[in-house]
């Protein structure tokens, strides 16, 4: 399962920028039409099958079966907030995207009080919402980066692989991009520990590699230029040869962003 896309490279390299105001209601969209009839058994066995190459309305119903439904397996996993995870990174309006990102946190939450605490999945959801609805107020980014920190810390300790390394490429990115102390938990080289390790395990994964030539860059600067290089071919590679749905394009843009920052010509 891929997750995380758009904003895996969108939310922690930007969640510290930006002011903007927040609705922490998760106020949940309105009742999607022309939805098939659903069972928790059947969301359940096909749960694995949501993500960023399904379609919107697909994802729309299931997230609303998901919020009438009492199921304590469904209720106590991270389905539902994975759910709003997809569907906040597609929104381009920045309101409805923080409303679906709160509810994802809300529901991670729920999860996490139902049974879910050793689920790293959870932990790992609750994050990346919680990234994405902080990113555009800069007092509510700063106030929860120790969460953040916590919850991708819990994610790396209970399911390190899931998503293909993700907890240990979001928590890496939280370290290189956040403030250093005393201001914040910034810390270049556990970034640089914790993506080369996403690299090492995870090789077949595009962000693994973008991320890594990032904290290379943003590190030790020119010295690591010709790593930076082979790093974004090969996750360059990876990501115009994979199914990657709809991650792809804001995932392009990301390597995008890094070739003009360290003056690679566009392709």
């Amino acid at each position: 399962m891929r997750t995380v896309g758009l904003l895996a490279a969108g939310i922690l390299p930007v969640v510290l920028a930006g002011c903007g105001g927040l609705h922490r209601d998760g106020v949940p969209a309105g009742q999607p039409v022309g939805c098939p009839r659903l069972t928790a058994a059947a969301l359940s066995a096909s749960q694995d099958s949501l993500g960023p190459s399904s379609e919107t309305p697909e994802l729309e119903c299931a997230l609303d079966f998901l919020r009438g439904s009492d199921d304590p397996a469904l209720r106590r996993s991270s389905l539902g907030s994975r759910l709003c995870l997809h569907l906040a990174e597609r929104n381009s309006d920045p309101s409805e995207r923080e409303r679906f990102a709160w509810e994802g946190v809300k529901l991670a939450e729920a999860a996490l009080a139902q049974g879910g605490k050793d689920d790293g999945a959870v932990h790992y959801y609750l994050a990346a919402n919680l990234g994405l609805a902080v990113r555009d107020d800069m007092t509510a980014a700063m106030a929860n980066l120790h969460r953040l920190e916590d919850e991708f810390k819990a994610a790396v300790k209970l399911s390190p692989d899931f998503d293909d390394g993700g907890p240990q490429r979001l928590l890496g990115m939280l370290y290189l991009k956040a403030p250093a102390w005393p201001a914040g938990i910034g810390d270049g080289d556990k970034a640089l520990d914790l993506l080369g390790h996403a690299v090492e395990k995870h090789p077949g994964h595009p962000l693994n590699h973008l991320f890594y030539a990032q904290a290379l860059w943003e590190v030790n600067g020119e010295s690591e230029g010709g790593r930076v290089k082979e790093e974004m071919a090969a996750g360059w590679k990876l990501l115009e040869s994979g199914s990657w749905g709809y991650n792809k394009k804001p995932w392009k843009q990301e390597f995008a962003d890094l070739r003009e920052e360290i003056g690679e010509p566009a392709r």
